[in-house]
């Protein structure tokens, strides 16, 4: 609709206004609903949609249409020619401002230093960036120092339109060949991008930048970043975590790393020493087994699944039998109160992929594995599986 007046351009610190009703139109999700004036801004660019109320009824997402309108969709619908009052969840768009701004100066300054394009670009709880070349977190380090000076500079973020003649003469990015009028977003010794989002009037209103994380992606690096609220949020969270492990550790900030480590390595010895009087223990119950069994079952206690499958595949290996049937009875329960119980089965003959399936329903378990070994859970009574399992899995093979 050539002649709606987007607020949200003329100015993005407004937050209310005042409109009528074009239209509404009901459609799957809601009513569409076009105004004659809106700051909502639609969803476009890698920017969400603005959050509001039309007439105090929430707005539900807010897009832009081929022919340019702008559609706000709500659950409830507002009568043509209606007068209505409009207001944006403001928190929710400035966040997008600093956000959006910020991957501006990041996504324009690794252009300037090292070429790099930003082919991709989403905005939720953190800001993912994908860029067209590989970089070390090293580099990535340095950009985040570099970014962040561009912001405590308090620069200006200019909003140009030029003429055809000058744009010609400017090297800006974009994603693809533009025509017509073109908006460009500058901020001076940073970044010159053509963009249709909304953006903070000054760097300082971003507050901060921070690198999250940064993998190779696709020849190039996706990075992960927050900027502004967005920051604040992740380190409060990121400080309440820490000062619980400072709790319960006992330690200072500074000391974190090297005790978790410290941890970490006592847990690793004593892993080792029970791992060593397990084998001890298992070699032990091997021996007091009756040779030569078609199958063998025993039923242990406090194993874990990683336990378990070692005495299992200890036990397969040492040809006492031919299939060889582990159980552990543990403290969870199903739906129907029966008691879990955690099976690791191994097979020198039968392939067990094919039993894996029967036994599971048989005995109400979920699990698999391969032709040699299965593992999983059943959720039945010990005294079932003592009494029913070689009958059951006789059967099960045998047919």
């Amino acid at each position: 609709m050539a002649d709606m007046n987007e607020l949200f351009y003329k100015d993005p610190y407004l937050t209310e206004f005042d409109a009528r009703v074009v239209s509404c139109t009901q459609c799957k999700k809601g009513y569409e609903i076009v105004l004659t004036d809106t700051c909502f801004y639609p969803e476009g660019g890698g920017q969400p949609a603005d959050r509001g109320v039309i007439n105090y009824i929430p707005v539900l997402h807010v897009s832009r249409k081929k022919d340019d309108t702008i559609v706000h969709l709500t659950e409830t619908p507002i009568k043509e020619g209606t007068e209505i009052h409009g207001k944006i969840d403001w928190a929710h768009r400035f966040s997008l401002m600093q956000n959006h701004s910020g991957e501006h100066i990041v996504s324009g300054l690794v252009h300037r230093k090292f070429g790099y394009d930003n082919v991709g670009y989403h905005m939720s709880d953190v800001i993912t960036l994908d860029l067209s070349g590989v970089l070390t977190w090293d580099q990535l380090m340095e950009i985040e120092h570099e970014v962040n000076e561009v912001i405590w500079e308090n620069r200006p973020i200019n909003i140009l339109f030029p003429s055809d003649d000058e744009i010609e003469a400017l090297d800006y990015r974009s994603k693809k060949e533009l025509t017509g009028t073109i908006r460009l977003v500058e901020i001076p010794d940073a970044d010159l991008c053509a963009c249709c989002g909304t953006h903070v009037a000054r760097t300082g209103e971003i507050g901060l930048v921070k690198f999250l994380s940064m993998i190779n992606y696709k020849g190039g690096v996706r990075i992960e970043m927050v900027a502004g609220d967005l920051a604040l949020n992740d380190y409060e969270r990121k400080l309440d975590a820490s000062q619980e492990i400072q709790r319960l550790l006992c330690l200072k900030p500074d000391e974190i790393a090297e005790g978790v480590k410290k941890i970490m390595n006592e847990s690793r010895e004593k892993d080792m020493k029970i791992a060593s009087i397990n084998k001890k223990y298992f070699d032990l119950k091997i021996a007091s087994l009756p040779d030569d069994q078609e199958i063998l079952v025993d039923f242990e206690e406090n194993l874990n699944g990683i336990e378990l499958r070692k005495f299992c595949d200890q036990l397969k290996n040492s040809g006492k039998a031919t299939v060889s049937a582990i159980f552990c009875v543990s403290d969870d329960s199903a739906e129907n109160d029966a008691p879990a119980v955690s099976y690791c089965i191994g097979s020198t003959g039968p392939d067990l992929r094919q039993a894996s399936k029967a036994l599971n329903t048989a005995f109400s378990g979920r699990g698999g594995g391969s032709p040699e070994m299965i593992q999983g859970t059943f959720y039945v009574n010990p005294d079932t599986l003592r009494t029913d399992f070689c009958r059951i899995f006789k059967n099960i093979t045998e047919h």
